[in-house]
């Protein structure tokens, strides 16, 4: 038996498998002909099943490139139809996927220096970069933050680390709230925050967290006061900027003077809304975010990149001495003394692969202006969709949009007409839409984050729901 070909070293290899995956992905898109393969659950299952058979045959099929690609494309939702909405699920930008591409076939591990030599920089590079996006005013005080392992930024300067995204940032935040505040610190957030921040909670065993009712969608700053009155601290306050259900954001200047005046930790998780940081129209939202102790970013929603994108931003560099730790096979005290970077206490992940390689180039090819007009034009097509929604007699629009998150519900249904229109639009592979519960009603939710999206689609999505709609 001949021995395979390597990624790396001999990269020509590569050409003739990635003309073999292209040819794929466009057989089994065609063949799904739409946002979301039809059938639902079993018959998805089914055809996937069938066409790839014996997942570990005796010997082995030269052509099991293409068949399973093209099944895994038939049978996938795509982000970029503008009929696939439901998410915070983005189209990523072809320049992105391509240098994830690169990282893959490199295969950095950023467990140790002498595994990704250029890889711990870029990362470090990239990161010192957001982390002042985020922490503009607070890097003035902190003087020039450096950007490199050879010459770390000072203690009380920003910093950030890579995730998988806003979960693990969210969690992290919480971790480092722990050990700056002990054991006993509790989580305060709103009944709008991700479900990973109670979650978190539970994981690390602090007490139980205090969830205040939200029921305008945001964080009510007079309910955070009683509840930091009512409850015993030290605290953490997780505050909102880009909702999950409606892509609100809460009042994130009056939420810090609160816990300025109660002496409480912030976290502020913009997951969702911290691509705005790149808008000059949106960056105003945000106003207030880099009062914050720790922020979560995510580049694989409003940032287009391939999964996984995270970040958590952090306002003093010191409070990441918490995550570190000793391995004498990955940073002995005399290598690191002798120079070596010491990426252990970079995450609590050992090997992980370096996902700010996508980012970089992102950030490097689009620049400040590019991904600003990118999240400039997936907030204007949210506005027009709400415009449509308004001049619509069948249709009730919850709120105009704050970010490219838009609740629409037809006229006159029940939330059991609803429930079943969208689930008809996901077995029918026509549409994809999400849902959400807000003032005690179940509403779609179309999350607009395809920058290719025009007024044409949007105006298709709303007759296909109205034609599917019991009346």
């Amino acid at each position: 038996m001949t021995t395979p070909p390597l990624a790396s070293g001999d990269s020509a290899s590569l050409r003739p498998l990635l003309e073999t995956v292209l040819g794929a992905l466009g057989e089994g898109t065609r063949a799904r002909g739409g946002p979301l393969p039809e059938g639902g659950p079993e018959a998805v299952a089914q055809r996937l099943r069938a066409a790839v058979g014996d997942v570990l045959p005796e010997e082995g099929d030269p052509e099991a490139l293409r068949h399973v690609v093209r099944a895994l494309a038939e049978g996938s939702a795509d982000p970029a139809d503008p009929l696939c909405a439901a998410h915070l699920h983005c189209p990523p930008l072809a320049v992105a996927a391509a240098a994830d591409l690169a990282a893959s076939v490199l295969n950095p591990s950023l467990d140790s220096w002498d595994q990704a030599p250029a890889a711990s920089e870029l990362e470090a590079l990239i990161t010192g970069a957001l982390a002042s996006e985020v922490y503009t005013d607070a890097l003035r005080g902190a003087g020039n933050c450096a950007t490199s392992h050879n010459a770390p930024a000072p203690d009380n300067a920003p910093a950030a680390l890579t995730t998988t995204g806003g979960t693990e940032s969210n969690q992290l935040a919480l971790l480092l709230a722990r050990e700056t505040l002990g054991p006993a610190v509790r989580l305060i957030c709103g009944t709008n925050a991700h479900h990973s921040l109670p979650r978190g909670a539970w994981l690390l065993g602090l007490p139980d967290p205090v969830i205040i009712p939200a029921p305008t969608g945001t964080l009510d700053p007079t309910a955070l006061d009683e509840a930091l009155t009512r409850h015993q601290g030290p605290h953490l306050v997780a505050a909102t900027a880009g909702t999950t259900d409606a892509g609100l954001i809460d009042p994130l200047p009056e939420i810090a003077a609160v816990c300025a005046t109660h002496g409480a930790r912030l976290h502020i998780d913009a997951a969702y809304g911290g691509g705005l940081l790149f808008s000059d129209r949106h960056h105003p939202k945000l106003t207030g975010i880099g009062v914050a102790d720790t922020v979560t970013l995510d580049l694989h929603k409003l940032g287009w990149q391939p999964v996984a994108a995270g970040l958590l931003a952090v306002k003093a560099q010191q409070d990441l001495a918490a995550l570190h730790q000793r391995a004498d096979y990955l940073n002995a005290d005399d290598d690191t003394e002798a120079g070596l970077p010491d990426l252990l206490g970079r995450s609590l992940r050992t090997s992980r692969r370096p996902d700010v390689l996508k980012i970089a180039v992102t950030l490097k090819t689009l620049g400040r202006t590019g991904l600003g007009a990118l999240v400039d034009q997936v907030c204007d097509r949210a506005s027009e969709f709400a415009d449509l929604l308004d001049a619509h007699p069948r249709f009730e629009l919850y709120d105009r949009p704050t970010i490219s998150t838009v609740l629409f519900r037809p006229a006159h249904a029940t939330d059991d007409d609803i429930a079943t229109t969208r689930r008809h639009l996901l077995t029918t592979g026509r549409a994809v839409l999400g849902r959400a519960r807000m003032d005690g009603r179940l509403w779609l939710k179309a999350t607009l984050l395809n920058p290719h999206t025009r007024p044409d689609d949007l105006a298709a999505l709303l007759k296909l729901v109205e034609g599917t709609t019991p009346r």
